[in-house]
């Protein structure tokens, strides 16, 4: 049963990710810390990532910007091996308290971009990537920091979907490889990433068809909505345990 449910979240977590761009890891995350416990459930996600971001690809291949993948992957890439090699330096309580503090304090950072306004160009996507690579090895979800980034960037729908998600994808290998190589990683674990990640690809096409649809301050609403109850469960589960 705690299968069928951690499927029937990543299926509802895939397809509002896929609308939105982001959202999966933050909606599955407390489901698989709850399941697997927190060490357990960081390299669960990123490999069920890993899917997710390959799906949305898929599904919008021919509106990738390379550049601008390129540009937040060179520093990215690296950067989340580091703050992956960090995380499994960290005892399981923090990491419960270090990602339910980030998730609940991403609702403010995301109001005081949005207020600002601001632009990016590829100079501004390599430093991005490299902060955001870091903190993407160390929390299960940075894609509130990095759907503001594209879309300063000037990317939108399709576009903003699929290159958001190619330069997430390396990150995401980056952090796998990371686990794989230090122990965390182990075939157990890539089974039960591999089970949720099937249910976030499905997700992504399933979202193709609404994503013209959502409106811009709908997606606003959910994500602090799912950011704040994520964050506050996982704080729950450091302060009862």
């Amino acid at each position: 049963m705690g299968y069928v449910f951690v499927l029937m979240v990543g299926l509802v977590a895939g397809t509002i990710s896929g609308i939105v761009g982001t959202g999966s890891s933050i909606m599955l995350m407390p489901v698989l810390v709850y399941q697997f416990g927190p060490k357990q459930a960081v390299p669960i996600m990123a490999v069920a990532a890993v899917m997710a971001n390959l799906s949305r690809i898929m599904a919008w291949w021919r509106d990738v910007d390379w550049r601008a993948c390129a540009a937040y992957s060179i520093t990215g890439i690296p950067a989340a091996a580091l703050g992956a090699r960090t995380l499994l330096a960290l005892p399981s309580h923090a990491v419960d308290i270090a990602i339910g503090i980030f998730l609940i304090a991403m609702v403010p950072v995301r109001h005081w971009l949005a207020h600002h306004r601001l632009k990016a160009n590829l100079w501004h996507l390599m430093i991005g990537g490299a902060l955001i690579g870091y903190l993407t090895g160390i929390v299960a979800s940075t894609g509130p920091l990095s759907v503001p980034l594209f879309l300063f960037y000037g990317l939108s729908k399709g576009a903003f979907l699929a290159t958001e998600a190619a330069s997430s994808l390396g990150l995401y290998v980056s952090k796998s490889v990371t686990f794989e190589r230090f122990g965390a990683l182990t075939s157990d674990v890539a089974l039960k990433g591999l089970i949720a990640g099937s249910s976030l690809m499905a997700g992504a096409f399933v979202a193709k068809r609404f994503v013209l649809q959502l409106r811009p301050e709908s997606f606003r609403l959910i994500m602090d909505g799912i950011m704040l109850a994520a964050g506050t469960a996982l704080l729950w589960s450091a302060a009862v345990h």
